[in-house]
């Protein structure tokens, strides 16, 4: 495992999951959340991303958290691994309810910019419907990249299973 991707509904725990991902095995992590994010949620054009994001993957060894699901095939074709934490959208809805209430009116690190945390309904919609708007996406780019060893998560004891198998870096 050298180049991860690790992908999910928002709230399901991917950044939280990456950082011990990327610590665990050595390897250097990447937010797409930091490269897209600019102050007051304003995203940075297409053409910027894909160059930062060009950048990292062009890079020998890392974990990349996010979904940013225009990218994920060409993310796939440098991918070894993806992690997809395909959590049921009620899991996701308390995990992002409970990260809106945590950082409110605040940044959080994994961001590109200045961007806080509001309640924003239209987000949590989406957060909602993720999986039946984006599984059958996912199902297809996953499927399209045969190389890549896939592991599918559905809750966070499974996540905790999968982190405490993993071997450490030395």
């Amino acid at each position: 495992m050298q180049r991860v991707l690790v992908i999910g509904g928002n709230g399901c725990g991917k950044t939280t999951l990456a950082v011990q991902l990327a610590q665990k095995l050595g390897l250097p992590l990447t937010h797409l959340d930091r490269l897209y994010w600019q102050d007051n949620w304003q995203p940075v054009p297409n053409a910027v991303f894909d160059a930062r994001l060009e950048e990292v993957l062009a890079t020998p060894r890392w974990v990349l958290d996010g979904n940013m699901l225009r990218t994920l095939p060409r993310r796939l074709a440098c991918a070894d691994t993806v992690v997809y934490m395909h959590f049921s959208s009620l899991r996701c809805m308390a995990g992002a309810l409970k990260r809106q209430l945590q950082w409110y009116g605040r940044s959080r690190p994994d961001m590109g910019g200045f961007c806080p945390e509001r309640l924003d309904m239209a987000f949590l919609k989406s957060v909602w419907c993720f999986n039946k708007k984006n599984g059958p996406r996912i199902a297809a780019a996953l499927a399209a990249a045969p190389g890549v060893r896939v592991v599918e998560l559905k809750n966070r004891r499974q996540a905790r299973a999968f982190l405490e198998k993993l071997p450490s870096h030395q």
